[in-house]
């Protein structure tokens, strides 16, 4: 078994956010509703704090699965919006593949709905293809903890590595010396609890 440590580079890394769709977030049920969502929109944010280049993509938007978070599509006027005519496979759609290469990254930051398929595979064919893939765990969502594992397991197995996106805005911005502010603001965004602690580190600061 390898121990090197592919650590995350925001020099060489992109983020792709696939089939967060209306109708699909509907099956969510592994994760609370209002949780998810934030998770979604913290690795949003945090992919913009970082300045990464972003991917959204959607599944038969005109189906059942319905169109992207109005949120991202808002957070990310600028991004290539790819809306997949059918394919499932993300990585089955040219132009989709065609994007990812573009960004010239070989880290892959990748979360979606749901995480057995819409995740799961371009997963597998991006690790196919040669990039070193991160899962964002916490802001995928699927059916139930039993079809989470599976796919949780098939990854890991092919050699994506599993992480949450308070793991990945750590790893990313390595020291805390770059930005104290700017992070700690990210976390405290997103984390409830963490707003008192950049409340207190405020108030040591103005009594400095």
């Amino acid at each position: 078994m390898s121990t090197t440590y592919k650590r995350l580079d925001k020099n060489d890394a992109a983020v792709l956010l696939v089939d967060h769709q209306a109708g699909l977030l509907s099956l969510v049920r592994d994760i609370e509703p209002d949780r998810f969502t934030n998770n979604v929109l913290a690795l949003a944010d945090l992919a913009k704090y970082f300045k990464l280049p972003t991917i959204l993509t959607t599944s038969f938007e005109n189906g059942p699965n319905g169109p992207l978070m109005p949120e991202l599509k808002a957070l990310f006027p600028e991004a290539p919006f790819i809306a997949r005519p059918g394919q499932i496979n993300a990585w089955d759609n040219e132009d989709f593949v065609n994007a990812v290469k573009a960004t010239g990254k070989k880290q892959l930051i990748i979360a979606g709905v749901v995480t057995e398929v819409c995740v799961a595979f371009p997963v597998l064919s991006a690790l196919e293809a040669g990039y070193d893939v991160f899962v964002v765990t916490d802001a995928s969502g699927t059916f139930n903890d039993i079809t989470r594992q599976a796919a949780w397991d098939r990854m890991s197995a092919a050699g994506a590595q599993l992480m949450s996106w308070f793991g990945l805005a750590g790893e990313l911005h390595r020291d805390w010396r770059n930005d104290v502010q700017g992070l700690g603001t990210l976390f405290a965004n997103h984390i409830p609890d963490y707003r008192n602690l950049m409340t207190s580190f405020s108030a040591q600061n103005a009594k400095a």
